[in-house]
Parts: structure tokens; C-alpha cells; sequence
């Protein structure tokens, strides 16, 4: 009986390059993250990151944004700012 198993899975190179990134700066191979990130699933009995369904309003919102709609751009923070105290 084998002592390991395999996962396989593909990822976009973009993320998988970032995402290595910040795994070195932090001493960590993908296979430790892997293993972590499994270990804690069999440990807590249930998915260790809360993952939340966005509301009626953020979800409006996104759809918006992706399409370009309804965006504000400023030159400079203190012209968000001015918009901001506005409102």
C-alpha cells in the first residue's frame, strides 16, 4: 500500500507564478502549501477559508464593474477624498 498519493490539478501560469512567489518569501513549496491547506480540511472537518456568496448589492455592483459601467476615476487621492465627503 502506497504511503502518498498524488493530486494533480492545472492553474492559469499567471496566478501559479504569483502565487509561488509569495510561497518562496515565505519558505514554502506549492506541495507544502498543498499539504497544509489539506491538512487543515481533514483537521477542522470542513473548508479552513470562509468563502461567502456576495449580496444583491455587491453582486449588482461586480456585474457593473466587469462590464465598465458606473466607474469613477480621480487624478489623485484627494480628489477621492472630495468625492468621498460629498456624499
Amino acid at each position: 500500500m502506497s504511503k502518498t498519493a498524488t493530486i494533480h490539478a492545472r492553474i492559469d501560469p499567471a496566478t501559479k507564478e504569483k502565487s509561488e512567489a509569495v510561497l518562496k518569501s515565505l519558505g514554502m513549496t506549492p506541495t507544502d502549501a498543498i499539504r497544509l491547506f489539506f491538512r487543515q480540511i481533514a483537521l477542522r472537518n470542513e473548508f479552513p477559508i470562509e468563502l461567502k456568496n456576495p449580496n444583491p448589492t455587491t453582486r449588482e455592483t461586480f456585474a457593473k464593474t466587469d462590464q465598465g459601467l458606473e466607474l469613477e476615476e480621480f487624478d489623485s487621492l484627494g480628489d477621492f477624498k472630495r468625492n468621498w465627503d460629498v456624499e
